[in-house]
């Protein structure tokens, strides 16, 4: 005698399943993902003791991992050394990333959250060809009175971004702008923007107080890709009433955190320097 088709499992036992496929991994996969991860964070090639040690296994555990990641391009071993490095399959990989991230998009989508967080009005600064150029702006909750809006070009040495962009532009392309600023050649650098030039460059932070308007401070922090340029400043602006130009302040804080987050997501280290092959 056939049996009757076992009934349909309801809809809420069905969703209930996809949720638990949905959450679960393959264990295997997120060990030998620690070992990728040690190779980013050493950011140059290792010997196997110190990889397995960066990723917390046994070398007789890594091993296997290493040969099947190697077998499909992720790790490539030196001949010579016998070190592990990653290989062309992940370096394909991350220039297609790079490829596909847009820095404007995504620090465009931070900028009302990151508004209403640090309290002032916040933008995104790009370098154009006449220096830096703001391409978005979203306003905060304190009124500030700058002639800003989208596609502004703003001064070099006298806002917080501009100043910013000087201390990681090629030095060229700084002259040119400041000489089309001046409306004369510019050949050098004031000294007082000169000398700050390496403090900025150092704490990925730049602030001015008075700078073209008065009563109104900027501070700003650098977006980097993952080869290690600056592709935006995010810049906070307001009464100097209320917006503090101290890096230690909290709006200094909140903002570069964002900055550090969104180069994270553009493939760049935490140092700021390009990534191991980029």
């Amino acid at each position: 005698m056939a049996r009757s088709p076992a009934p349909p499992a309801p809809p809420e036992a069905d969703a209930e399943t996809e949720a638990r496929s949905a959450s679960r991994g393959i264990q295997s996969i997120e060990v030998g993902a620690r070992l990728l991860l040690a190779l980013v964070h050493l950011g140059q090639r290792a010997p196997l003791k110190d990889l397995a040690r960066e990723a917390d296994m046994s070398p007789a555990k890594a091993h296997p991992y290493l040969v099947s990641f190697g077998k499909v391009g992720l790790i490539a071993q030196d001949e010579a050394s016998g070190h592990y490095g990653l290989g062309p399959l992940a370096l394909q990989m991350g220039l297609i990333s790079l490829q596909q991230v847009d820095p404007i998009r995504l620090a465009s989508a931070e900028l009302p959250a990151l508004a209403r967080e640090i309290g002032q009005t916040v933008g995104i600064a790009i370098w154009g060809n006449r220096g830096p150029t703001f391409v978005r702006l979203e306003e905060g909750p304190t009124a500030v009175h700058v002639n800003m809006r989208h596609g502004t070009v703003v001064s070099v040495k006298g806002t917080a971004s501009g100043r910013l962009f000087a201390a990681h532009m090629p030095r060229e392309q700084v002259l040119a702008a400041l000489s089309a600023e001046a409306g004369h050649a510019v050949k050098r650098l004031d000294p007082a923007l000169e000398a700050a030039l390496p403090g900025i460059r150092a704490q990925h932070f730049a602030s001015i107080v008075d700078g073209t308007v008065r009563g109104v401070t900027a501070i700003a922090a650098p977006v980097f890709d993952g080869f290690g340029t600056m592709v935006a400043a995010l810049t906070a602006i307001g009464p100097s009433a209320t917006l503090s130009p101290d890096i230690a302040g909290p709006a200094a804080r909140c903002l570069r955190a964002s900055a550090e987050a969104l180069s994270a997501r553009l493939g760049a280290r935490p140092d700021g320097r390009a990534q191991p092959g980029a």
